[in-house]
């Protein structure tokens, strides 16, 4: 894997371009991590794993490496089918060394809480899987979640992101990692939540009709983003922006 930007490195291990971790006042830091063709399509046939490719899966493992909380909207999760998060033998004596678990926690976001609660994923986790919905969520789902997640409930009518993020906090989370889907990615943005993009550019070219990386209404405005870095391997563009704010965030 060779680094093109901010300077050419002709092998480079992408633990020094990620390591700088986003960070934020009040609230974690949030990377958004996602994968798209040339043509701007998130997915084929659903799913964004015809998209990605070696280079792609490393750089997933090492961002989750990195972060305390993996975020996942509940259709993603249950599109790509996740389970709980593995633990990557390569990486677990550095996060034992900033004082994390040996593997990330799963969020995952849901209004109605529609979920299979016998999934791997709320029943094979060695922490309880966090699960955040509004606070007027359907009673019944909200009781069968409580049974075997961590559930933060805040908002009414729609998941109020930014009081999710100073849950997360109170729970010592400092740094998240947002996988999509792009639904959840708009959200995300509307309320001026991301930090970074991590964003995989795969040489492919999709078609179809599948979502952009963000989806949802028009934002108040564009939001501007710094390149930080750029990777290329295998013909994947691996890029990282960071995002320009005027002031700190309170």
């Amino acid at each position: 894997m060779r680094q093109l930007v901010p300077t050419h490195v002709p092998d480079v291990d992408p633990v020094t371009a990620y390591s700088d971790m986003p960070a934020a006042v009040g609230r974690p830091g949030v990377r958004l991590n996602m994968v798209a063709s040339l043509d701007g399509a998130t997915s084929v046939g659903g799913v964004s794993g015809p998209l990605s490719g070696p280079p792609d899966r490393v750089v997933y493992r090492l961002l989750r490496s990195l972060t305390d909380v993996v975020l996942v909207a509940a259709g993603t999760a249950r599109t790509e089918n996740y389970k709980p998060a593995l633990v990557y033998d390569e990486y677990v004596e550095a996060r034992r060394a900033r004082g994390q678990s040996d593997a990330p926690r799963l969020a995952v976001v849901s209004r109605s809480l529609e979920l299979d609660w016998q999934l791997p994923l709320f029943q094979d986790a060695v922490e309880p899987t966090i699960v955040i919905t509004s606070a007027d969520a359907p009673a019944a789902g909200l009781a069968a979640a409580r049974e075997v997640c961590d559930v933060i409930a805040v908002g009414e009518g729609s998941v109020d992101l930014p009081a999710a993020l100073s849950a997360l906090a109170d729970r010592g989370v400092r740094h998240v990692l947002a996988e999509g889907g792009p639904s959840l990615n708009g959200a995300l943005a509307e309320a001026n939540l991301i930090d970074e993009l991590c964003l995989t550019i795969s040489p492919f070219l999709a078609g179809g009709d599948a979502k952009r990386i963000l989806s949802g209404p028009d934002l108040p405005g564009p939001i501007s983003m710094e390149l930080r870095s750029v990777l290329e391997a295998e013909g994947f563009l691996l890029t990282r922006y960071r995002t320009v704010r005027s002031a700190p965030l309170t």
